[in-house]
């Protein structure tokens, strides 16, 4: 049940992709598991496509797309069907359900930076959103509509990095405080062919209840995620790296003059992967670097060619580091660095030739620094 009747770039813009139905019946397992009487409830997919998320007595689909729509209403004929942007006038009248009524949201909505979204020229009554939903990725505006639905539960597909990274948590405004985080599974961009032609990242299958307290990010922080290949992580087992220098550009507090080097911005694992490292000359996007600070940018170049055997599921993650260990083998880094970009030896005075059992070593410190996480 793909969504063949779209371009390519429309199903881009629209966020439309088939949902494996593996991932549909693992959706329904955590509600079971987690939701008693759920037969009680209305199941709502605000954005259904041609409604493959829909089970149960009580089934309610809507859907941008009117021809995803019409294919939805063939398929699953019992269910209520309406076709309008799910991010407008957002209420629980638009669906008629009245604020007693009980309700379970499904799916998977669109997580398309609205940047990409204008760059296709797609028109902006596409992108039409309520105030407060307003947000530069429509899957956190979807999550805020859930919220202002007063929704009892939300099982939905996103991007890991909503939550693991600070700014797109605290980007959850409203649903951050009122719902929280209850069952989950990480499974990879990959399944989705077109989403991620060349870097898979983490994407969960999060099940999040409405409470009183809401989610902090130190609750997500502790959080243990599970992933499909029976791996479990958190995001307070590594140190990071971005603890001891900045992975910003830095030209406002450090001068011209304390500079010796130029580094990319690096966000994360994947726009490491994706990006530069050091580079000849500052720009916009460069960091400059300081002497006592140039061991740890040695050690980011170095963590690159290690990416490889970083899992997926680790790829909206910070760089990591065992600062500790590293300190010990430090200067590996740095000769490596030098020997790679032969510029930066006028800073340096120590013996620049590696040990014939550096990338030995080198390699050990990744392995202890990733544990069981590491990739063969």
């Amino acid at each position: 049940m793909d969504q063949l009747h779209l371009k390519y770039k429309d199903r881009i813009n629209y966020g439309s992709y088939y949902t494996p139905k593996w991932v549909v019946d693992f959706v329904y397992n955590l509600l079971g598991k987690n939701i008693q009487n759920i037969k009680e409830y209305f199941i709502l997919d605000t954005s259904c496509g041609y409604g493959s998320f829909l089970r149960g007595d009580n089934g309610i689909g809507a859907d941008i797309d009117d021809k995803a729509i019409l294919v939805a209403k063939k398929n699953f004929p019992q269910f209520t069907y309406f076709h309008h942007n799910s991010l407008s006038n957002i209420s629980r009248d638009q669906y008629n359900l009245s604020d007693q009524e009980k309700m379970i949201v499904v799916g998977n909505p669109p997580y398309n930076d609205t940047t990409s979204i204008i760059r296709n020229n797609i028109k902006k009554n596409i992108c039409s959103r309520d105030n407060d939903v307003m947000s530069r990725d429509l899957g956190i505006s979807f999550l805020l509509s859930y919220d202002k639905l007063q929704a009892d539960y939300v099982c939905v597909l996103h991007p890991l990095s909503y939550l693991i990274k600070k700014t797109n948590f605290e980007g959850l405004g409203n649903f951050k405080n009122n719902y929280r985080l209850k069952d989950s599974l990480i499974i990879s961009s990959g399944i989705f062919t077109e989403t991620s032609k060349s870097t898979n990242f983490p994407i969960i299958i999060a099940l999040y209840e409405k409470y009183l307290f809401g989610m902090d990010y130190d609750f997500v922080y502790n959080y243990e995620f599970k992933t499909d290949d029976n791996k479990v992580f958190s995001l307070n087992s590594f140190d990071y790296l971005s603890r001891y220098i900045t992975k910003y550009p830095n030209q406002k507090y450090v001068r011209q003059e304390e500079t010796i080097a130029y580094f990319w911005t690096m966000r994360d694992i994947n726009a490491l992967k994706r990006s530069r490292t050091f580079v000849e000359k500052e720009c916009y996007n460069t960091i400059r670097i300081t002497k006592d600070k140039f061991a740890y940018y040695c050690y980011a170049d170095i963590l690159k060619e290690y990416i490889p055997h970083i899992p997926y599921y680790l790829g909206n993650c910070d760089l990591m580091i065992n600062n500790n260990l590293f300190n010990e083998f430090k200067d590996l880094f740095m000769i490596k660095c030098v020997q790679k970009y032969p510029d930066l030896k006028k800073y340096f005075s120590f013996n620049n030739e590696l040990p014939k059992d550096s990338d030995r070593i080198i390699e050990e410190y990744f392995k202890k620094l990733l544990r069981e996480h590491y990739v063969d």
